[in-house]
């Protein structure tokens, strides 16, 4: 797992090397944002499942502010923010609003149609803060109550799937001493 990751993501040099990332240079020192171990991997993992549901482009800017803030690996958070694109993201909002509907109680005898507005590029940003705003308080608590149990499902699944791994590594290399 560790080699796969050592091919895709780019290393601390490379970074330093940056020309536009040098003024954040003494923030993106620490070496859990660059090492690729269970814990930092399994938490920028979780960083970037719980940033991928903010709204616009802010996605990548808020896994980079909690990987550098939480000290995980930022290329993994900023990597796992990408599960959220033009497909999922309706779908995802549309789940987080169920999910808020059921844990605050919004129904209350008005039903509100979560109907997706017609976008134009002109006004996009502001025609989905609209439609944000008009689903209201379900919305916003089952966002957050949905990028909880991702983050905390990624976490878990990272953590567990690395164990595997080095099990069956010791396990494969106990064999070969054997035989």
């Amino acid at each position: 797992m560790r080699k796969l990751f050592h091919k895709i993501l780019p290393s601390l040099e490379t970074v330093k090397s940056q020309r536009w990332l040098k003024p954040f240079g003494s923030w993106l020192q620490h070496p859990n944002l660059w090492h690729l171990h269970r814990r930092s991997v399994a938490g920028g993992v979780a960083v970037g499942l719980f940033c991928g549901l903010i709204p616009g482009p802010l996605q990548m800017i808020g896994a980079a502010l909690l990987a550098v803030l939480f000290r995980v690996n930022l290329p993994v958070a900023l990597i796992a923010t990408l599960y959220t694109n033009p497909f999922t993201i309706v779908p995802l909002y549309l789940l987080a609003y169920e999910i808020g509907v059921r844990v605050s109680g919004a129904h209350s005898g008005v039903v509100v149609q979560p109907s997706f507005p017609e976008l134009h590029w002109q006004n996009m940003m502001h025609e989905l803060w609209d439609w944000m705003v008009m689903l209201g308080e379900p919305l916003l608590v089952g966002l957050l109550l949905l990028a909880l149990s991702l983050a905390i499902t990624g976490y878990v699944a990272v953590r567990v799937a690395w164990r595997l791994a080095v099990l069956w590594k010791w396990r494969a290399r106990k064999q070969g001493r054997v035989v």
